[in-house]
Formats: structure tokens, sequence, C-alpha cells
């Protein structure tokens, strides 16, 4: 490959996005002359319609790939020539390669999870573990836990059909796992005998505080795993330390996406551990700037 990479991020209400920052600088620290381009769709008045000619003019101009955010991660398969085992098996893609003119689904936001995991909760009991939320994010991390073979997952969502649809879709490829759907309202009994909870609705973030979970809830050996990264430390992250349980900030989940899709871009394994220091930066950097 060449020394000067093109990519984007396409999706909506993704101004403030630390993917751009991430990517470019790591880029130069490998002697890249990086860009990362910010493609807006609310900003330039289109919708998940235009994705098509979104991705053929990048494929065009030159850009070695794309990643894909909400709400485009499903939509954006039509546009595609060849999807990953592990991207259609999701029905979701996040990140687009251009290779020799053809364009590659993959999904990076299932292993960042699954390396953030195992990274962050090494030794983890995993036999039965409880998810809530079972949206774009809920998928890919459920589908991470399965691939580090939970027996039994429990997926608990608003939208209990939601959950059902999720539940469906990962029983094929996952026929020895045993999936269950609950209710919001089942889940102190739901909890009462999990090894683990894993987090996966918006609550928490900056936009959203608070905690989806009761605190009451919690206990020292049930293991929490948050998918919120901004703030890096949420009101669930810091009820569960108090009670004495493990926990696991999504901000390695943020960080692994990026390095593997770094990875596809650029074919260099980046330094992860460097971008992980970096995404800590900026985000402790714009908690300062509310603060102030």
């Amino acid at each position: 490959m060449t020394d000067s990479v093109v990519c984007g991020l396409i999706g909506t209400g993704i101004g403030p996005s630390l993917t751009p920052p991430m990517h470019e600088a790591e880029g130069t620290r490998q002697g890249l002359a990086y860009s990362y381009q910010v493609i807006d769709l609310d900003e330039h008045g289109l919708t998940v319609a235009d994705l098509p000619r979104l991705v053929r003019g990048a494929r065009d101009l030159g850009f070695r790939g794309l990643n894909i955010t909400h709400p485009g991660k499903q939509a954006v398969i039509e546009c595609l020539d060849e999807l990953t085992p592990d991207a259609a098996r999701l029905g979701a893609v996040n990140t687009v390669l251009f290779d020799e003119g053809r364009s590659i689904g993959h999904n990076t936001d299932w292993t960042g999870f699954g390396r953030n995991f195992d990274r962050g909760l090494p030794g983890a009991r995993i036999e039965r573990v409880v998810q809530l939320g079972a949206g774009g994010a809920g998928a890919a991390v459920a589908y991470a836990m399965l691939t580090r073979e939970t027996r039994n997952l429990v997926l608990v969502d608003h939208d209990r059909r939601r959950a059902e649809r999720l539940a469906e879709s990962l029983a094929a490829p996952f026929p020895a796992t045993r999936l269950e759907v609950a209710d919001l309202a089942e889940l102190a009994v739901t909890l009462a005998d999990a090894d683990g909870l894993v987090h996966a609705t918006p609550m928490g973030m900056a936009e959203h505080p608070g905690s989806a979970v009761p605190t009451a809830l919690l206990r020292p050996d049930l293991w929490v795993a948050e998918v919120v990264y901004r703030p890096l430390d949420t009101e669930l992250l810091r009820a569960a330390r108090a009670v004495g349980a493990r926990t696991l900030g999504g901000g390695g989940m943020a960080v692994y996406q990026a390095v593997d899709a770094f990875r596809i871009f650029t074919g260099i394994e980046p330094d992860a551990d460097r971008m992980y220091a970096h995404l800590t930066e900026l985000v402790r950097r714009e908690e300062l700037e509310v603060v102030r």
C-alpha cells in the first residue's frame, strides 16, 4: 500500500466523533499521510438512501475505506460487493474496505468489545450473562460474548420484540447457547444467578445521565461491562465498584474497534495502548471543558 491514506466516517450527528483524531494521530505515528474525513448525513441534507452514491464516490475518489455508524450499518450492506462471514452473520457493517475495485464489509464493533473484554476482565466467569440492550451495539456485544462460549445469554430490552429478534438471529450460528429474553421488570430475578452484566444502552452517556441498573441489584460477584465511553466512568461503573464488583469501561471497545479498522485500512498493526491513551486524553479534555 502507499504511504498516503484517505478514509472517512459516514453517519448522523458525528461531528464530535473521536474516531478521526484517533486514526489520524496513529497514522502520523506510523509515518503515514493519513486523512480521515467526516461525512455527516444531517449536515449535508442526506439520508441512508444516499449511501450507494456516497460509497461509490468514496471508492472512485481513492478512499481506502469507510467507517459506518448510525443509521447506516444495515443499509450499507446493499452497497457492497462482499461481506466477511462475521459481518454477514451480524447483518451489520461498520467498516468498509476498498480493495482492487471491490468494496468489502467488515464489523469491528464485536471484535472491539471482545478484545476489550479479554483485556479488562481476564478469567471472568461467563456461563450465564445478562445483557441490557439489544440495539445495534447490543447485537455486536452479544455476538462477542457468544464467540467466547457464553452458555446462557439473557437479552433484556425495553422493546421486547427487538430482543426477541436478536435472539432469533443468533440462534442459528450459536446452536449450543441457550438464548433467553426477559422484560425490564424481571431484571432483579434475571440478575440473581448471573455471572455478569453487559450494559449496551445509551443510559449513562453525557446526554442520558443516570444508570439503567438499580444499585441494589449489583453485588461483588457480578462483573459489569459497559459500552458507554463518554464519560469513561459512568454511574453504573461507579456503583458496581462501590459494592466490590469487577468492572470494564467502554473506552476499550471504542479503541479496539478503531484499532481493527486501522489495520484493515492500512495493513499495519497500530499501537493499541497508544491509541487508548489518546482516547482517554480526548475524553478527559472534553469533560474538563464541560466543567469549565
